[in-house]
């Protein structure tokens, strides 16, 4: 009689690990690719107002910046102070729009790549300079489901490499 009742309650613990397995998550993707379109046009809208800690408010503490010619930059202090010449820039203007957006089916991680335009003063003539390039920039959903940079990477583009190069 024991014996029967231990199995009858492992088969019912099996039955319910079985059923634990086999539930699913909502399927959120699509309102995350949303809010993540959304995220970078309020950071664009920060970035016009050229207060760095309103454009750094949208990266994790742990972010990393990846700027070209410039030492990695981690955590909100580093990127604030690597970022806050450049904002302070008279003609510094910056706008960004994704052309592709996806999120990990957990809805943890997403990401956007796009393009950016951006204008800053050259420094010998103090004259302002468009560049314009690609950037990559990796999401993590915070707790109170908003999401927050923790990986930013851009470059200018470039004139093609010339045979020589190749």
């Amino acid at each position: 009689m024991l014996r029967n009742g231990l199995i009858l309650a492992g088969a019912a613990f099996c039955a319910l690990l079985a059923g634990c397995a086999t539930s699913t998550l909502p399927d959120t993707r699509d309102a995350d690719m949303q809010a993540l379109k959304d995220a970078e046009t309020a950071w664009v809208k920060d970035a016009a107002t050229k207060d760095v800690a309103k454009f750094v408010a949208h990266y994790t503490d742990d972010a990393s910046v990846l700027i070209p010619n410039v030492p990695l930059l981690t955590g909100k202090d580093a990127i604030s102070g690597g970022l806050k010449p450049l904002m302070t820039d008279p003609n510094f203007s910056l706008s960004f729009s994704p052309s592709k957006v996806d999120v990990a089916k957990s809805g943890e991680i997403g990401y956007t790549q796009g393009a950016y335009t951006q204008t800053t003063s050259d420094p010998k003539t103090k004259a302002p300079v468009t560049e314009k390039g690609k950037y990559l920039t990796v999401y993590r959903k915070q707790a109170d489901g908003t999401w927050k940079a923790v990986e930013d990477a851009f470059m200018a583009d470039g004139a093609p490499p010339t045979e020589a190069a190749k």
